[in-house]
């Protein structure tokens, strides 16, 4: 590390960071003669910091604030290299760290945290979860206070259309998206296709396989974060919200994975299209948990606008084979690349959450050797099956009460996350809106 900042001098500070239930980095900004505390795992945060609402606000009555005295934690590295930041008007660095207790365990509330667990069992039955992310988003006009289409960097004009893989969108945005993949680069993120998608101003950059589920999600974290800098940069806003326009599509952030064995075999392929009772085990596992565990695919109030019938998203749970219209896909293809795509998960959804409840959900059903009903042919929105929870309050309540929740989650992120959100969900519910005033004043 002292090597890697010898070899960068123009740096002068390195910003610690944790990530917390909402996808949100925080942490402090140290000066850069000060890099051995970050690495050493001096750094210390009260352990709450993981648990604030979406605001940054402490959580009501939470025992991590009130009844601990609001204790610190200590800061591990992650071992992860310092990220260089080239988008800030002066040169600086990131470090990832993740909590653990004062008397060194570690912090059962940290999201990344709960994923490692997941990962530690799958390791104990010598398997490696394979994983890769596709994220969708939008940019917008920044000198709006709603989300509007930004201007053509080429022509000067609104987006006005939905460019589904829009070739001449693409090269209007070609200055952002170089930025973007130079800053990918510089990071190590595994960036691969870019496409414009089905909202005027949306677009999907997929991030790469690798056999490292805890980077992958650190690599969906940066990458969110780097796509907004970079665009504040290109004079942008980036947003991804699931759904920043009521007509238009919603923001996605589909999953793949496959397991490999100890000899680096995909346990998946059987040699054919239908894959492995493993496969089939994962996939029942996924059906089974997706309901109660639905609040990390959709943790926000305006997740849900995207999880409706008609706006190209899973609204119900069932699985099939090339199926984009069903929640569990098993793509097509080359069998030795036989994985399964869980469609469900905003791309505002907190990628360390939503890639616990996938792996997790996956291993009930392998642990628990169980099978999946037939795959659905067809449109899944014309079936009568079970839903995925309609509403927020709803998702909260599976996610407290949910059978499977703690053999994936600890009961302390159960807690923390459960109370979190019923915390925001009341200021939400405390809120009226504009379009409510507009309908209701003069005419009830």
């Amino acid at each position: 590390m002292t090597q890697w900042l010898a070899e960068r001098p123009e740096i002068e500070s390195i910003f610690a960071c944790v990530c917390d239930l909402n996808g949100t980095l925080r942490g402090k900004r140290v000066p850069v003669d000060q890099a051995d505390k970050v690495i050493d795992g001096s750094i210390r945060m009260p352990l709450s910091v993981t648990g604030v609402d979406i605001w940054g606000e402490d959580i009501e009555g939470s025992e991590l604030v009130f009844e601990t005295g609001d204790s610190d934690g200590l800061c591990d590295f992650t071992g992860r290299d310092l990220l260089p930041i080239t988008w800030t008007d002066r040169p600086t660095a990131m470090a990832m760290l993740w909590m653990r207790q004062e008397d060194g365990t570690p912090f059962a509330g940290d999201p990344r945290r709960a994923l490692g667990n997941v990962v530690d069992r799958y390791k104990a039955l010598g398997l490696t979860p394979v994983v890769a992310t596709e994220l969708e988003f939008y940019l917008c006009d920044p000198t709006s206070d709603r989300p509007e289409a930004p201007l053509s960097p080429v022509t000067g004009k609104r987006l006005d259309s939905d460019g589904v893989l829009s070739i001449d969108e693409l090269q209007h945005f070609d200055g952002f998206l170089n930025d973007v993949y130079d800053a990918c680069a510089a990071q190590g993120i595994p960036a691969d296709a870019a496409i414009s998608e089905n909202g005027a101003g949306q677009f999907e950059i997929n991030l790469m396989h690798v056999a490292d589920p805890l980077r992958a999600a650190d690599d969906a974290i940066l990458f969110k974060r780097l796509v907004r800098g970079v665009a504040r940069k290109h004079g942008f806003a980036a947003t991804f919200m699931a759904k920043p326009y009521g007509n238009r599509a919603g923001s996605g952030m589909h999953v793949h994975f496959s397991l490999v064995n100890e000899a680096g075999e995909n346990v998946f392929d059987n040699g054919g299209e239908e894959g492995t009772d493993v496969m089939l085990n994962a996939v029942a596992g996924l059906l089974a948990t997706m309901q109660e565990n639905s609040l990390t695919f959709a943790p926000h109030e305006n997740s849900f606008r995207r999880l409706m019938p008609g706006a190209h998203a899973p609204t119900s749970v069932a699985w099939g084979y090339e199926n984009r219209t069903a929640a569990i896909r098993i793509p097509g293809g080359n069998h030795k690349a036989r994985r399964i795509e869980h469609r469900v998960a905003g791309a505002d959804a907190n990628p360390y959450l939503m890639l616990t409840s996938v792996l997790g959900g996956a291993l009930v059903g392998i642990e628990q050797k169980m099978v999946p009903a037939d795959p659905i042919v067809g449109d899944v929105y014309q079936r009568d099956l079970p839903y995925l929870p309609l509403d927020w309050a709803s998702a909260i309540d599976a996610f407290k009460r949910g059978q499977h929740v703690p053999q994936v989650f600890s009961k302390r992120l159960q807690k923390m996350l459960v109370e979190c959100k019923a915390q925001e969900l009341q200021r939400f519910a405390r809120h009226v809106t504009d379009f409510e005033i507009h309908s209701y004043l003069e005419v009830v």
